[in-house]
């Protein structure tokens, strides 16, 4: 039947079908077996589709106007005009192989490989063919979608164009300054060499995420590099004295560690740009000399010209990706007022103001979450207003559309953000949640990868990998991202939920019991409360343990009774502690009561969770309110413009799901 159907319509030898699929035997065998398959099918066929077979004495096929497949429909989406549906269908999928799964012997393989080229080869012309079309059309978010469908399916297409690119990361920069303990100047300055070089089109920079993670290590310099998935690392240091600034940097190859080139400069703080630029001239004058192409870097960026206004902002920004630590993130949103105090025309400096906003909502257990993200607003349109070019900003809008119920702005902004900033794996990061949130996990993949390929050793961006697989059913691989998650210092709870579902519930609940040694440094307790200690803590963290992954109702029955309780006596009743526990527990009623209510920066990723099809999670999903529920924070609306989640299928004509 798969071999028929590759062809709807088109009639086959039944000699050559014996070939394939009886080879050995006498021809009169081989014809007999075939005789009898297609009785056999007919039987079982006949009550729901009596003519799908074609058959004569010599021939045999199936009626092309009653039989469709995936890869029928995927060509006339590619053929028939630009057509959303086509990145949908890549999506889906995805890297699976024609005819997968099937070997009936070597003349078999071997008609299989050529058929394979031939399919592959059609879909290439098509997918270039319609990328040519919506460009023609000026549509460049569905040309990117497409493109980025067509990379999943693929890869070599990616490789291709990323082959090109010299892969580079920036680690941190040494400060060896009294006055600058803690290397706010030097990890500013580092940052914004990574900003620069990064605009070059023949450099691919690793995520600063990456770089910065691999501040301090003691680690030989190629594991490093290989670590980041870069061929070169760049390395330096700053000395300041008063107003003088001597910064020397060296140029690494990854393979070997060994040194390629190194240069001091001299330089004062009244210069500052001009000195960050020369640097970036340099390393990409170097990098092209070792590699033989050839680097461009374009024009000075936006910034400003008050080297006071510069040095506070480049001081908030490295406070700002610390993220964590007490007062970290005030001192971080005190330097950045204070740079636009000085010049309030800074747009680079409004959107490092916006990002420090959204870190406070996110990562501090703080009562005004909701105020957080509408100054955040504020910050990323004063920046867009003076840059358009400001892709992160619009994706840190982005997040407040979310807040206010309008996943649409949300989705729309992310994309645009990805349009201008597309090497920016924040920037990626954020549209792939975006995707996640809405079910839209197929899509959101690539996203996701894009942005682990270019920042590695981030643990936040193993996260959203680790659901992703998980919703997508591939359980081995959530578990090796939730592992990596865990190795870079964030929270169990994901690999637990994965490893409670893959059937291992004792394992599962120690390892989410073993989130309780992170409170107080990644995870804080809801706001508004004091943090539990000894005994208490270790009780609250079993009873949660047992409650999500031991799979027993009496454990469930206890931990959404505690739900219950802290959603009526916690100061923030839709805090992160509540929401996705009750997820994870399929707790419908208590979804619908917190996520319902108020989505915040801070619980919204639980929504990424909704979408794994097990036990007891797709309780929600299948529960007579989640449609209405879907209906109030604007999901439905956004199903209807992006299409609708991998595990949820859309409305019949009559308006009510099937």
């Amino acid at each position: 039947m798969a071999i028929l159907c590759l062809e709807p319509g088109v009639a086959i030898e039944r000699d050559r079908v014996c070939e394939l699929l009886w080879r050995g035997g006498f021809r009169a065998q081989g014809r007999a077996s075939l005789r009898q398959t297609l009785l056999g099918l007919k039987k079982q066929l006949s009550p729901i589709m009596p003519d799908l077979l074609i058959a004569t004495r010599e021939r045999v096929a199936v009626n092309a106007a009653i039989v469709g497949s995936d890869l029928a429909e995927l060509e006339s989406a590619l053929t028939h005009g630009p057509n959303p549906r086509a990145s949908e269908l890549l999506l889906e999928i995805g890297g699976r192989p024609l005819l997968g799964r099937l070997d009936f012997g070597e003349p078999f393989r071997q008609w299989l490989e050529v058929r394979r080229a031939q399919v592959e080869q059609r879909l290439q012309r098509a997918v270039e063919d319609a990328l040519s079309d919506w460009e023609r059309r000026g549509n460049d978010r569905e040309r990117a979608r497409l493109l980025d469908a067509w990379r999943l399916r693929d890869p070599a297409t990616g490789a291709a164009q990323s082959e090109t690119r010299i892969r580079v990361a920036v680690l941190p920069f040494k400060s060896i300054d009294a006055a600058d303990e803690q290397g706010h100047f030097a990890q500013g300055l580092c940052e914004e060499l990574i900003t620069t070089l990064g605009q070059s089109p023949q450099l691919l920079l690793a995520g600063r995420g990456s770089s910065f993670n691999s501040k301090d290590s003691e680690r030989p310099l190629p594991e490093i590099a290989r670590a980041l998935h870069v061929s070169h690392l760049i390395l330096g240091s700053v000395r300041r004295r008063d107003s003088e600034l001597r910064v020397h940097v060296s140029l690494v190859e990854g393979s070997s560690g060994f040194e390629c080139w190194s240069q001091g400069y001299r330089g004062n703080t009244g210069n500052l740009f001009g000195l960050q630029e020369d640097i970036a001239r340099s390393v990409s004058r170097e990098l092209a000399r070792a590699l033989g192409l050839e680097i461009g870097l374009p024009g000075p960026r936006p910034t400003t010209p008050n080297k006071a206004a510069y040095e506070l902002y480049l001081q908030g920004r490295a406070l700002t990706a610390r993220a964590i630590g007490d007062g970290v993130l005030d001192k971080a949103v005190e330097l950045l007022e204070a740079s636009l105090a000085i010049d309030p025309g800074f747009a680079a400096c409004w959107t490092a103001l916006a990002e420090a906003h959204v870190y406070t909502a996110v990562y501090t257990p703080c009562l005004d979450r909701l105020e957080k993200s509408a100054r955040m607003a504020e910050c990323a349109r004063r920046a867009i207003e003076l840059d358009q070019a400001q892709g992160h900003a619009r994706a840190m809008l982005g997040i407040h559309c979310w807040t206010r119920n309008d996943p649409i702005g949300a989705l729309d902004l992310a994309h645009e953000a990805y349009r201008l900033e597309p090497d920016n794996p924040d920037v990626a990061l954020r549209l792939g949640s975006f995707l996640l949130y809405i079910g839209r996990t197929r899509e959101a993949l690539p996203y996701i990868e894009g942005a682990i390929d270019q920042d590695p050793v981030n643990g936040r961006n193993f996260a959203m990998l680790c659901v992703a697989q998980f919703n997508l059913g591939n359980l081995d691989e959530a578990a090796a991202a939730g592992q990596r998650m865990v190795d870079l210092g964030l929270p169990s709870m994901w690999l637990a939920v994965v490893t409670a579902a893959s059937g291992n519930r004792e394992l599962a609940v120690e390892q989410y019991w073993q989130t309780r040694l992170l409170m107080n440094t990644v995870i804080f307790p809801p706001a508004g409360t004091r943090p539990l200690t000894g005994s208490t803590l270790d009780t609250y963290w079993r009873m949660a343990a047992r409650g999500v992954c031991s799979g027993r109702a009496v454990h469930r029955k206890v931990y959404c009774a505690m739900l219950d309780y802290l959603h009526a006596t916690l100061p923030d009743p839709c805090d992160t502690s509540i929401v996705a526990p009750a997820i994870w527990m399929g707790y419908a009623r208590m979804v619908f009561k917190t996520l319902g209510t108020q989505i915040t920066p801070a619980n919204m990723y639980c929504l990424m969770s909704l979408w794994a099809d097990v036990e007891p999670i797709r309780r929600v999903r299948r529960h007579p309110e989640f449609l209405a529920f879907a209906q109030r924070i604007g999901l439905v609306a956004a199903w209807d413009k992006y299409g609708w989640p991998d595990l949820l299928p859309a409305p019949d004509r009559a308006g009510k799901s099937p």
